[in-house]
């Protein structure tokens, strides 16, 4: 449904390393550093980049805004979850685990990055 999702970062190393280990996780390549300075991750056609905005104002999250990121199976996403913790990612809302959205389960987890952006991994739920 999306082409790209690009966030803001006020320290795009500490962006870097924390994306490049939540996307490796999950099955995917370590970020490129484009023409304009941007970190670039591509997968199946569509695009997640990181960059200092372009205005020259600091960076900061979406209050109220997730990025959910779909999963082949719990397994990965407990993989993603344990990679952005350890690389400077935070936890929130509840624990890994599954959930009940639109009357289905599925398996949840919720981090932010290093700059305060909001992630959900969503796997469907076996079973």
């Amino acid at each position: 449904m999306f082409c790209h999702v690009m966030v803001g970062s006020n320290d795009l190393q500490a962006a870097k390393k924390f994306y490049d280990a939540v996307f490796t996780a999950a099955g995917g390549a370590a970020g490129e550093i484009d023409a304009k300075g941007r970190v670039a991750y591509s997968k199946d056609g569509a695009r997640f980049l990181v960059t200092k905005p372009i205005d020259g104002k600091p960076a900061s999250s979406a209050n109220g805004g997730t990025i959910g990121l779909l999963m082949k199976d719990p397994a990965v996403v407990d993989a993603w979850h344990a990679a952005g913790v350890a690389n400077g990612g935070t936890s929130i809302e509840d624990p890994p685990g599954v959930r009940v959205s639109g009357g289905k389960k599925v398996y949840l987890a919720y981090l932010r990055d290093p700059d305060g952006n909001k992630l959900c991994a969503r796997a469907p739920f076996p079973g």
